[in-house]
């Protein structure tokens, strides 16, 4: 009871003077309401990851024609063939799918007087099943089209909705690159991309099709590779590269001419950069907890110097060093537990205000609030020993005078 009524003295002498209290607690309010959103942003760009992890294929491998680490597709680059596809599917043990893609990523087609500019790939019937991507109404792209070089034509979401309107663009006809195609199906909707286009605004052609009548070219853009089980993925990136090094005469320190792209290679990119940026917001956030807490400390010093003469009469009455050190120990955990909460509330609401407001990927989890009550309580002890020390330091005799 004791203890508990001296705490009870340290809480109601902070509302004696409320402007101070304010500004005790204002630098923990705002580290943590930064802290609040800082770890909501890193948490909604993990989700994003995982998004485009699931968007690009679990088990996906895929081989772009064309060096560099993070360049784009560029349709120009004529390193990889459909030469390259077929030695890949007999030398790389553990494989489901092999399925090259030739493709332009800036093609006219036209239906009446309707005109529209997409992206055009070039595919095999495998890349239904590689892509997990069908069509939903009409038929997909089958080994017969491959054989017959057929012009037909799987349009996506985007181009119906730009071409056709509300009518049925199955069995219609329109006109890419000036070649006449059929349109057999429709694919299911997409979204976007995990580079932000349009995975809708898309047109699938038999690839044979696309590379004889409407490319004219001998060479794809890429390869997928679907593999059996995600463990063996290491060890078949090391065998694909090793292959096509072989087939393209490659030596170090020579420069490929082709990369390989994987959902590991993806994530941890990904996750390194969030990595990176959430260490620098959260170093931001804590240096504003550190600076709030020195202006608690410096606040508590001022407060017991102003209050000598209350802390000497205690003194004189029966208070113990322990109780005065205890009573300012109070008001320090006070003013930052309430400080959290406060903190706590402002960034939810940034938060939601952001995700309402912004594109930017923001997720609300239970980790912040562990952190704030955490930081709150330790700058709450280390900065408020210092002031408790001095208070409980006072000689009651000089502190009355």
């Amino acid at each position: 009871m004791r203890t508990q009524r001296i705490v009870w003295q340290g809480i109601q002498s902070l509302g004696t003077n409320k402007t101070r209290t304010f500004f005790m607690m204002a630098g923990t309010i705002v580290g943590i309401a930064a802290l609040i959103v800082v770890v909501a942003f890193g948490k909604g760009i993990e989700t994003k990851i995982m998004e485009k992890v699931e968007t690009f294929g679990p088990r996906a491998i895929m081989l772009i024609a064309g060096g560099g680490k993070n360049a784009p597709p560029d349709m120009t680059v004529t390193t990889l063939t459909l030469d390259d596809a077929q030695a890949i599917r007999e030398q790389v043990e553990d494989v489901e799918i092999v399925t090259p893609m030739a493709w332009r990523f800036r093609i006219n087609m036209k239906y009446k007087d309707n005109q529209n500019e997409a992206v055009l790939w070039g595919v095999e019937p495998s890349w239904h099943e590689a892509w997990s991507w069908y069509a939903v109404e009409g038929d997909g792209i089958t080994d017969q089209d491959i054989a017959t070089m057929a012009r037909v034509c799987v349009i996506g979401q985007t181009i119906k909705r730009e071409l056709f309107g509300n009518s049925n663009p199955v069995g219609e006809s329109i006109y890419v690159n000036k070649v006449r195609l059929t349109v057999k199906g429709v694919l299911e909707k997409r979204g976007t991309s995990p580079m932000g286009g349009d995975f809708d605004n898309r047109i699938i052609v038999p690839i044979t099709t696309a590379m004889r009548r409407l490319l004219n070219v001998d060479y794809v853009g890429a390869i997928r590779i679907i593999t059996k089980d995600t463990e063996l993925m290491p060890q078949q990136i090391k065998k694909i590269r090793a292959l096509i090094h072989a087939r393209h005469h490659i030596t170090p320190p020579e420069e490929d001419d082709f990369r390989i792209a994987s959902p590991v290679l993806i994530a941890r990119m990904a996750r390194g950069t969030s990595r990176t940026l959430s260490i620098l917001l959260i170093a931001l956030a804590g240096l504003s907890l550190l600076v709030g807490g020195v202006v608690l400390m410096n606040i508590l010093l001022i407060s017991v110097a102003e209050r000598e003469k209350e802390i000497g009469l205690r003194r004189a009455v029966g208070a113990t060093r322990g109780d005065i050190h205890l009573q300012f120990l109070a008001e320090s955990l006070t003013v930052t537990c309430i400080g959290m909460f406060a903190g706590c509330g402002l960034g939810v609401l940034i938060t939601l205000i952001l995700k309402q407001a912004t594109k930017v990927p923001i997720t609300l989890s239970w980790e912040p609030f562990v952190l704030s009550l955490t930081f709150a309580l330790m700058v709450g002890l280390f900065f408020g020993v210092q002031p408790a020390r001095k208070a409980a330091a006072l000689n009651p005799v000089e502190a009355l005078r």
